[in-house]
């Protein structure tokens, strides 16, 4: 589906201007994301009502199309997701750019904008991949458990086990589903959610990890199928992210029914205007040119 999902009659514009507006009508912003619920369903997972009231939605039009930004914030942190048109997008972000650090999440047409806001770090391109349950087949050996917060200090132990520190707390696990598998005694591989909705009937698999000396066996396999089959009870769209270069990862989402979707690039982002001053009087100035608009008007330079 073509990013510039709107777009006016008429030739290349020097000077593109856009109506910026919130938005907090879960109805309404339903709408713009169930059409790509493959791409949008982390930030679709944010409409649970829990969820909802940590987050900020705007939505642009103008010159060249639309575009959606939401800034949400987690336990684990802050994080930005935006789709659509590219410029539009970037409207918002001059005035809406969000925490000084968040974990932003976007398309590739979509890196030039964020660059205009952000400093980009840990820049990795990655695939979603999607499952129904006409799709999904299950793997049931090894047997993977289900995981609660009463197993936090076992979770966190395996998720540091490569020196890394793991900041995870109970509420986090009993937020989710998580599932691990159990060998020798010690959990030694699990997986888990980032977002689930049973409202919204989505959920984003992740925080799949194995233990560096039990690799290999199809221990993060099993725990990823217990809680795929576990979320399809409730869920219709399942989706994960992995690395395209993580060949043994793809395959075995692959054998489990994952096909992919779509791709999308996931990065550390760190706001060029930290104190957030250049972004407070744009926003003014915005706002006294949009006010009979109801919005915010934004002028940027067209490339």
């Amino acid at each position: 589906m073509a990013e510039r999902e709107v777009r006016w009659q008429g030739t290349a514009e020097r000077r593109l201007d856009f109506l910026v507006q919130p938005l907090r009508d879960v109805s309404a912003i339903r709408a713009l994301l169930l059409p790509r619920v493959e791409y949008t369903a982390y930030a679709m997972g944010q409409l649970e009502p829990s969820l909802f009231p940590r987050t900020r939605w705007f939505w642009a039009r103008g010159s060249s199309g639309t575009g959606l930004v939401l800034h949400s914030r987690g336990g684990l942190g802050d994080a930005t997701f935006v789709m659509g048109d590219p410029d539009a997008v970037a409207a918002i972000l001059s005035i809406h750019p969000g925490t000084a650090q968040t974990y932003a999440t976007c398309q590739p047409q979509h890196i030039e904008a964020l660059r205009r806001v952000y400093r980009l770090a840990s820049q990795q391109p990655m695939i979603r991949m999607s499952v129904t349950a006409a799709r999904f087949t299950p793997v049931s050996n090894p047997r993977a458990i289900p995981l609660s917060g009463v197993d936090i200090r076992r979770i966190n132990a395996l998720y540091s086990s490569e020196g890394g520190p793991s900041y995870y707390v109970p509420e986090h696990i009993d937020s989710g589903v998580y599932r691990g598998v159990v060998a020798e005694g010690r959990l030694v591989a699990v997986a888990g959610t980032h977002v689930v909705s049973r409202q919204e009937g989505v959920a984003v698999v992740g925080n799949v990890f194995t233990h560096p000396g039990y690799r290999g066996r199809g221990y993060a396999t099993a725990a990823t199928s217990a809680v795929t089959e576990a979320l399809l009870n409730y869920c219709n769209h399942i989706v994960l992210t992995v690395d395209p270069d993580n060949s043994p990862a793809v395959a075995a989402y692959a054998r489990l029914g994952y096909h992919e979707a779509c791709q999308l690039v996931e990065a550390s982002a760190v706001r060029k205007d930290p104190s957030g001053f250049a972004s407070t009087v744009r926003r003014w100035r915005a706002a006294i040119r949009g006010r009979k608009y109801d919005g915010s008007f934004v002028t940027l330079n067209g490339r």
